[in-house]
């Protein structure tokens, strides 16, 4: 029960995107096409889950046990920048069309605050179950970092087929670009909002 819990609340109720505001860059970066958007929720999903697998055995069996927790967010980051590399070399060799179309924004997950939030939050958020509150283990860790990046492409996927709907539609010039991308980002966080008393 407590890994419903997790997904659902993770994908729909604190939303990254849209409830916690993570990510933002790819986010508007790159919505304007749904298959770019899936791509890179796709890149994100594997970084953030490999990310916080990673980075939870090194917080508990390295940092912790050392005394130097105090250097967990320079550690997280190199972590995470080394498994941007690693996806970014696989996307080279498996499909290099998609490389090419993410382009600029694929060394943007290296920097991507949903990737270090993830890990952060992970390690150092308590969360409440049956008015329990307790820290994760690394099963409901690895479950929580992959449902949030599930959310996280939820989030990318819808945005982008609403982006590639507006692009078809007339809207005023000083609406175009990206105040529009904004004031569509706020009504679909506002709709998200909707599921938060579902957990």
């Amino acid at each position: 029960m407590e890994y419903i819990i997790i997904i659902i609340s993770a994908i729909f109720v604190n939303n990254i995107l849209l409830a916690q505001f993570l990510g933002c860059c790819p986010f508007l970066g790159v919505s304007n096409k749904l298959s770019t958007a899936a791509g890179m929720s796709g890149a994100v999903c594997f970084v953030i889950t490999l990310a916080t697998l990673v980075t939870y055995l090194l917080q508990y069996y390295v940092l912790n046990p050392l005394g130097i927790g105090f250097l967990q967010t320079i550690a997280f980051i190199l972590v995470i920048a080394a498994l941007v590399q690693m996806v970014e070399i696989v996307l080279k060799k498996v499909s290099p069309a998609l490389y090419q179309a993410l382009g600029i924004f694929l060394p943007l997950i290296t920097t991507n605050c949903a990737v270090l939030g993830v890990a952060l939050i992970v390690v150092t958020k308590e969360f409440t179950f049956g008015g329990e509150p307790h820290m994760l283990n690394l099963a409901e860790s690895v479950v929580y970092a992959f449902a949030t990046s599930l959310g996280f492409g939820l989030a990318m996927i819808l945005f982008a087929g609403l982006r590639e709907q507006l692009a078809l539609n007339k809207v005023p010039k000083s609406f175009k670009g990206i105040p529009i991308a904004l004031i569509t980002a706020s009504i679909l966080a506002m709709a998200f909002m909707g599921f938060s008393g579902l957990v």
